[in-house]
């Protein structure tokens, strides 16, 4: 059975983070995304520092936080420091809510799989590595 929430070290310590959809719907609002696409951007790299901060809130709130106490966390955590290593929380919260096993969060893939790249080196020492597919 799916549990009700998430619990994972971030900033401080443990906290739980859920995303119900009375949140989910919050954080559409929000970032102007659906939840997959909002996962996508954060894939790709192509984030907005508010795709992060309303993620961890929103999931905080979605596992139990009070209102005030997320939104002091995600300033006490996010706000004013790097944000890249708030990518990887984002990312975990919005998989646990969208996929039905909890535990494939970092199966999780956008596109179809494409075939492994490998740097390969031609026999001349003078030529550039060159990617080949494997």
């Amino acid at each position: 059975m799916r549990p009700a929430h998430l619990e994972f070290d971030w900033g401080d310590g443990p906290h739980r983070f859920a995303l119900p959809i009375k949140q989910l719907r919050e954080l559409q609002e929000r970032t102007g995304v659906g939840p997959y696409a909002l996962y996508r951007r954060l894939l790709s790299h192509d984030w907005r520092a508010d795709d992060l901060l309303e993620t961890l809130r929103l999931g905080l709130i979605g596992g139990g936080a009070p209102p005030v106490e997320a939104l002091r966390l995600v300033r006490l955590h996010v706000e004013g420091e790097a944000l890249v290593p708030n990518v990887d929380p984002a990312l975990r919260i919005l998989a646990w809510a969208l996929l039905p096993d909890p535990g494939a969060g970092d199966e999780i893939e956008t596109d179809k799989k494409k075939p492994k790249r490998r740097r390969s080196r031609t026999s001349s020492t003078s030529e550039p590595f060159t990617e080949t597919a494997s």
